[in-house]
């Protein structure tokens, strides 16, 4: 029941999630695995080039949306969509496909990332510290909301570093704004917003995964590849 109201209030349908999971059946069976852009929508470049299907995302480069737009790539185990008016700078050795981070500078980016891969995600206000999970930022100057999909991170206020907070979660459980300058608290309790249990599914099946938050079509035991 816990579940089913989650995906309510995450705006997922049960037919729309069974039919990304029977694709993502057929594509783990084929070993298909994408690389580079996925899919663009809209106004995307890539270091001020527009971003097209293929294009591959290194460290160095720097993402760019305009309004109604959206790009979603793959990058070594990793895959990042990323919303309508943001700035996003890929972390790592110049060059590389593997990347060590991103930096959200404004805007809002949904991610999921290989386990045992350290990675770090920051923003005006906040550092996160992930080893392997899903994550969705929205940055503001004033604030970072962040929702911990499922997995573990390492919550920390620039502006205090001494405000820091270890998420476990297992489906969207402890959501948190982390504020800036002046605030009184730099961690609150946040609600789950803008993001959908749909989206992680086609992210992690872009990498040859499956999100541990629901079984197969016809299975009634949750997936444990976290």
């Amino acid at each position: 029941m816990r579940a089913d109201r989650r995906r309510l209030i995450l705006g997922i349908s049960g037919v729309a999630l069974a039919m990304q999971m029977g694709w993502l059946r057929e594509a783990l069976a084929a070993g298909s695995v994408e690389k580079g852009v996925y899919r663009v929508k809209g106004d995307v470049r890539i270091n001020g080039v527009p971003a097209k299907e293929g294009m591959d995302v290194k460290g160095g480069d720097v993402i760019t949306t305009g309004p109604a737009s959206e790009v979603l790539f793959v990058t070594g185990r990793d895959a990042i969509l990323i919303r309508a008016n943001s700035r996003v700078e890929a972390q790592g050795v110049a060059s590389a496909l593997a990347l060590t981070g991103l930096r959200i500078v404004t805007g809002a980016a949904l991610s999921v990332f290989a386990p045992g891969e350290p990675k770090t995600l920051s923003t005006t206000t906040a550092t996160i510290g992930i080893r392997g999970t899903a994550v969705y930022l929205e940055a503001e100057e004033a604030r970072t909301y962040v929702c911990v999909c499922y997995g573990e991170a390492d919550l920390v206020a620039v502006m205090d570093p001494s405000a820091r907070e270890t998420v476990r979660t297992r489906y969207h459980d402890q959501p948190r704004y982390i504020m800036g300058a002046g605030a009184p608290q730099m961690l609150m309790g946040a609600p789950v917003i803008n993001h959908t249990d749909a989206e992680l599914t086609l992210l992690e099946s872009l990498t040859g995964r499956r999100p541990p938050f629901t079984p197969w079509p016809g299975e009634d035991r949750p997936l444990s590849t976290y």
